[in-house]
């Protein structure tokens, strides 16, 4: 029987990756450099199209390789400029990538997982469950997608604030879709190389955000590794509400996490760390847990991101009243401390913060130990 060649999906190959490749065909390293500014900075997907390279070398790249990012089942846009893919990632699995434009910028909110495990009540995320990890390639292929079809409109981000005019679609990426990236290091890792790689897609690490819910022994990992901007979902200032909001606090407690972000700090492209605050109506919004984000901002450089909630059925939570949020924020600036609130985007076609879903193949049973709402009640009441 003739041999069966499994064939490589570039996608996902860092320089270091792809100089092993063409060194293995005879070719030098700066052939690597070449078909990374094809496949990643050009969003070439035929080598044919290659027309510096040897046509020895495009042959063969041919028959061993492919360029390809996962299939999109749908495309969805919002009446304020959002737009939301689901791509297929197999055995019935299916994530969700955003885009958002705004005058000065455009970000892409990309997934990590096919689902999660950390299991948030107010993440529509973890009520899908778990099925799997994503490759580099499903990861990058999210980026290479995104900016083809947003060029093609003619879209994203063409000014700049304080610098150089970014002439280039999306100019910020955010992990903050699906799943918890540093619970998928090395394949993040891989594709955070990509996107800050120079002959590839070139973003600044200040321009790259990753969100965790707090995995502290990869943060710092990460630190060391790859330091970009780092967001880390807080939505509590104590270990008692913290424990049911975002689980993970059972394993990492607060004080390990905060020291964790101040070792990061002595890495990161910036001078601090944005910590992430859904706001929940009657549970996280009071002036007292305010005062709790005072004190924690004077043990970590820090600025705070508060996110109104995105109802969805399942969560039975609700958001903060507007007034209610001003005033939350208005106390943290008071004393000092930077305060943004979010503004929701593309809400109308489910792409809002902790809105995205997709299709999961649960195989964990994640989402039937997520705890029911009248559990979550009580336990909230108790805090």
């Amino acid at each position: 029987m003739p041999t069966v060649i499994e064939r490589i999906n570039l996608l996902g190959l860092d320089f270091a990756a792809l100089a092993d490749l063409v060194g293995q065909w005879g070719d030098k390293p700066f052939r690597a450099r070449q078909l990374e500014r094809w496949i990643h900075r050009h969003g070439v997907d035929s080598f044919d199209e290659m027309t510096d390279l040897a046509r020895d070398l495009r042959d063969q790249l041919a028959h061993r390789c492919f360029i390809s990012a996962p299939e999109v089942l749908t495309e969805q846009r919002s009446t304020d400029g959002t737009r939301k893919w689901l791509f297929d990632v197999g055995r019935n699995n299916a994530i969700e990538t955003v885009f958002i434009p705004e005058d000065d910028r455009g970000t892409l909110c990309i997934s990590s997982q096919a689902g999660c495990t950390v299991g948030c009540p107010f993440c529509s995320t973890g009520y899908q469950g778990f099925n799997r990890n994503l490759t580099t390639a499903e990861i990058v292929g999210q980026l290479w997608y995104a900016r083809r079809a947003v060029e093609a409109d003619g879209g994203g981000a063409r000014t700049g604030r304080g610098q150089a005019a970014l002439d280039r679609p999306i100019s910020n990426v955010v992990f903050m879709g699906m799943g918890e990236p540093l619970l998928n290091y090395q394949q993040v890792l891989g594709a955070l190389r990509l996107m800050v790689d120079d002959n590839a897609y070139g973003l600044s690490r200040r321009r790259v955000t990753v969100s965790t819910s707090g995995v502290v022994p990869m943060i710092d990992r990460l630190a060391s590794d790859c330091p970009v901007a780092l967001a880390v979902s807080l939505h509590a200032p104590n270990d008692a509400l913290r424990d049911r909001l975002v689980p993970l606090n059972r394993k990492y407690p607060l004080a390990e996490l905060l020291a964790a972000c101040n070792r990061y700090l002595q890495h990161a492209p910036r001078d601090f760390i944005t910590f992430e605050y859904v706001m929940l109506d009657g549970v996280n919004d009071s002036d007292e847990l305010a005062e709790g984000l005072v004190e924690i901002s004077t043990r970590v450089r820090c600025k705070f991101n508060l996110i109104p909630f995105n109802p969805f059925p399942q969560s039975g939570l609700k958001r903060s009243p507007s007034g209610r949020i001003r005033q939350f924020a208005q106390r943290l600036m008071d004393a000092g401390v930077v305060t943004t609130v979010r503004k929701t985007r593309g809400d109308d076609i489910a792409a809002a913060c902790g809105q995205l879903a997709g299709n999961v193949k649960d195989r964990t049973r994640i989402a039937q130990r997520l705890p029911d709402r009248a559990r979550v009640d009580r336990d909230l009441e108790r805090v």
